[in-house]
């Protein structure tokens, strides 16, 4: 395959100005969703057989993680599809076909770190349905087993995640065999830090919730920025791109760039998230509103909310972020002031800067088309979301 900016169409000045349309559409061109789908529907039935073929019981963890990925987006995987278009993929080239295992495998991993985030946020729903570890516990509590229903729930989630990042590995671990081994050992290498830098990222959610907050505020909008950047941002947006580099045989050098576009775009993506977190509305996203406040979540939103409160206000956000049992009223009360304050204005304003920045990188960035502006599509998409 060419590498860096080489490519078999002619490299853009920049990409076309980006029009407003759904993900959801986007990640069906050039067969991408289809192909991404077709790859997993194998990657579960082997595990299915795997499992079964051990012992019959162990069926309902294939089903959970059919169910689980069945609501995916696809948009990591679409991420690296079309960067392997900006620098260079051919779509009538047999390897594409690596790509699409190679968007399989992100969704995967996904997957993984989903089971596992659901038990450590102890999260009810996860895309209108019950997260695994709460399904477990009511399958136990339905037959009437022994011991612990939540523990087992926990217990059943959390190997989940194992086999669904065991399934991950397998998956781009198969499609690279045959890739030239440079090629390979750089796609290698971007997953694996990926990996790496997810898990470090959920340990700094983990301990940041854990320590005093509220008495230096830059440092604690500087920490949740951390964690957005590494246990999300990279991962959903800047390791798929810099991965559809490396396997369009872009140098080392290439593939470090894409994240002067990717990691702005990632950020801003999780920040969005955290607005809807809040905001959102439950019919679309598919979690309780407020579920965020309720799990006392240390976000940006909330940093600067509690910079800009009142005393009353900011004894409410201190005294009741957190609580799980929070009714409907006491949620729009928060929500209420965090709007007041400003912050929410102010979380906008970052997210349309740190997307305007990206923007601004993957303007200069000479990758070819339609790649470079299928990215910026899928980039306006994950920011303006609404689920």
């Amino acid at each position: 395959m060419p590498n860096g900016t080489t490519a078999s169409s002619s490299p853009s000045t920049g990409p076309a100005p980006v029009p407003a349309e759904s993900a959801a559409s986007l990640v069906d061109r050039e067969g991408v969703r289809a192909g991404v789908d077709d790859a997993l529907r194998v990657a579960c039935a082997t595990m299915a057989d795997e499992l079964t073929a051990t012992h019959p019981d162990g069926a309902p963890l294939a089903r959970a993680t059919e169910e689980l990925l069945a609501g995916g987006k696809r948009l990591r995987a679409a991420f690296c599809y079309w960067s392997w278009r900006a620098h260079g993929g051919d779509p009538e080239d047999p390897r594409r076909d690596v790509v699409l295992r190679a968007g399989a495998a992100l969704e995967l991993f996904q997957a993984a770190a989903l089971f596992h985030d659901d038990v450590m946020d102890a999260s009810d729903t996860r895309r209108g349905r019950p997260t695994a570890h709460r399904a477990f516990a009511a399958l136990h509590r339905t037959a009437g087993w022994s011991g612990d229903a939540d523990r087992y729930g926990e217990n059943a989630a959390i190997l989940l995640g194992d086999l669904a990042l065991i399934a991950s590995h397998r998956e781009l671990g198969d499609a690279l065999a045959g890739v030239p081994a440079d090629v390979a050992a750089r796609a290698r290498g971007v997953f694996g830090r990926m990996q790496t830098e997810v898990t470090v990222g959920q340990y700094l959610d983990v301990h940041a919730q854990v320590l005093p907050w509220g008495e230096d505020l830059a440092a604690d909008e500087a920490r949740s920025r951390a964690v957005v950047r590494s246990k999300s941002a990279r991962y959903s947006v800047e390791h798929p791109i810099a991965l559809g580099a490396a396997l369009a045989g872009a140098d080392d050098a290439a593939v470090a760039a894409t994240a002067t576009f990717g990691l702005p775009v990632g950020e801003a993506f999780q920040l969005r998230d955290d607005v809807l977190g809040v905001f959102g509305d439950a019919r679309v996203t598919g979690k309780p509103a407020g579920d965020d406040l309720r799990e006392g979540k240390r976000t940006v939103l909330v940093v600067r909310a509690l910079g800009a409160a009142s005393p009353t206000e900011r004894d409410l956000l201190r005294s009741r972020l957190g609580d799980a049992d929070l009714d409907e009223a006491t949620v729009e009360r928060l929500r209420e002031v965090l709007v007041r304050t400003g912050a929410l204005a102010s979380v906008e304003t970052l997210i349309d800067e740190l997307t305007s920045r990206a923007f601004d990188a993957l303007g200069s960035a000479q990758l070819a088309e339609p790649g470079a502006t299928m990215l910026g599509m899928l980039a306006r998409a994950a920011v303006e979301r609404a689920a």
